[in-house]
């Protein structure tokens, strides 16, 4: 609870300390203050749970640890963000101060016990996401990013939100284990309760960018500036997927028939369109849209393996794609800022042709990442996705397995392509990395290495 209350207020002082300069230097470095103190708060509650609010927010070991992923998250995001917004026209306090919002969002999103927390916590998120897609003014195709974003987000929270009342209209609660009130009840009884469970997947399903409720996912990607794209595709990712963990193997665990099979064809469907769509894509940032389509679903795979290791596993996939996503996209942000194209930062996947040559270390860094998403081993990736894999196979999805093997197997065609062209030949020009950048890079593509060689590193925090 406490790193929600340090964010609530940091984010405040920090529009302050862009009050009269909104470039001042003290932005930055403030930023990253008031997050390692709100990640040290995080864990004042260690071995101490309990409630808060009127038990509408719950805190735990395992509420801290997602907490503390989604915070270590924006940390390296806030670190590669340093010399992005140079341009005249931003306003990097602001970007800053919504970015700690966001996260507010997403830690409340991660220990909600009542309903209300839940749309409230969306709602923090949301908002702040769909200002900083469209933060740069002078990108059109970021303006319409966000519009689309704003329009379809809006619709997906209504859905939500209709949900929410029908759980509350068949249990008369808002708390998320009312519904066991309902386990002996007669079937008429429980036709609220099942349209409720339906609308509010429906509307979480659609901020993780599952099938079919992906269309936005790579037109968003694409127009929002490089680093809220990363926000998007790893803090908003885990947020939810904890946040459906929380609701599902806690509040409705009871319906398991019920929302396995809806979680089945939305897994598949995912699989399907994630991987094959992104095939055809030559925008790199769209490659990685479809290819969080295609992660999403294999995220939903633990859920619906659900037994008592499916927390582990599913903080072990937040954390790898995690490491993944920011190294292949802090790459790509480096490599497209120093290669123009329209005078816009040039973000096709042929911007890393000859990067072997021009900086040996980037190159590596997007080798082992793109390692790691398409789940090769001694990498993190590939004990991801051995796990949640484990878990669908022990509950009978073989057919889900076998699809998703498939998938993988497809899915090397688009990661290998940005790897292939970085060590083949390209221009002579240099790439220059700020020292600060390329640690965070090497530090990313370093955990991913340990976590894929000794994945008991992490799994033994359980």
């Amino acid at each position: 609870m406490y790193p929600i209350i340090v964010l609530s207020i940091t984010g405040l002082l920090t529009l302050f300390l862009g009050l009269d300069n909104p470039k001042s230097k003290w932005i930055v470095p403030g930023t990253l203050a008031f997050l390692l103190l709100a990640l040290a708060s995080n864990f004042a509650d260690w071995n101490a749970p309990g409630q808060y609010f009127n038990a509408m927010v719950e805190v735990n070991n395992s509420v801290i640890i997602v907490e503390s992923i989604i915070i270590i998250t924006t940390l390296l995001l806030v670190l590669l963000s340093t010399g992005q917004f140079e341009d005249e026209n931003a306003h990097p306090a602001e970007y800053y101060a919504l970015m700690q919002f966001s996260v507010v969002g997403a830690l409340i999103m991660a220990s909600f016990s009542n309903l209300l927390m839940l749309f409230l916590g969306l709602e923090i998120l949301s908002i702040a996401l769909y200002v900083l897609t469209g933060s740069d003014k002078t990108n059109l195709r970021g303006n319409e990013a966000a519009l689309k974003y704003f329009l379809m987000g809006s619709f997906a929270t209504g859905i939500l939100l209709f949900g929410v009342a029908m759980i509350y209209g068949a249990t008369g609660s808002f708390d998320i284990h009312a519904g066991t009130s309902l386990m002996q009840a007669p079937m008429a009884a429980k036709i609220f309760f099942y349209i409720g469970i339906v609308f509010t997947l429906i509307g979480l399903l659609f901020k993780i960018s599952a099938a079919p409720f992906h269309f936005w996912t790579a037109d968003v990607y694409q127009g929002a500036p490089t680093i809220f794209t990363g926000f998007m595709a790893t803090v908003v990712k885990t947020a939810v997927v904890f946040s459906l963990y929380r609701l599902l193997a806690t509040g409705f665990n009871f319906e398991y028939t019920l929302w396995s099979k809806i979680l089945l064809i939305v897994i598949a469907l995912s699989l399907v369109l994630g991987n094959i769509t992104a095939i055809m894509q030559g925008n790199f940032k769209r490659i990685l849209a479809y290819s969080s389509i295609s992660q999403a679903g294999f995220l939903l795979m633990g859920l619906v393996g659900l037994n008592e290791r499916t927390f582990t596993n599913l903080a072990f996939y937040s954390g790898s794609y995690v490491l993944a996503t920011i190294c292949a996209l802090g790459v790509l942000m480096t490599v497209s800022r120093q290669t123009l194209k329209d005078g816009r930062p040039n973000e096709n996947v042929d911007v890393f042709a000859g990067l072997f040559k021009k900086h040996a270390g980037l190159a590596i860094v997007l080798f082992i990442a793109m390692l790691s998403l398409s789940g090769i081993p001694l990498t993190s990736g590939f004990w991801s996705k051995f796990f949640v894999f484990t878990d669908a196979i022990k509950t009978g999805h073989l057919w889900l397995l076998v699809l998703a093997i498939v998938m993988s197997a497809i899915s090397l065609y688009y990661y290998f392509r940005p790897v292939v062209l970085s060590f083949k030949n390209g221009d002579d020009a240099t790439v220059e990395v700020k020292p600060l950048h390329i640690a965070v890079l090497y530090f990313g593509a370093f955990l991913t290495v340990l976590l894929g060689v000794a994945p008991q590193v992490f799994r033994g925090l359980f």
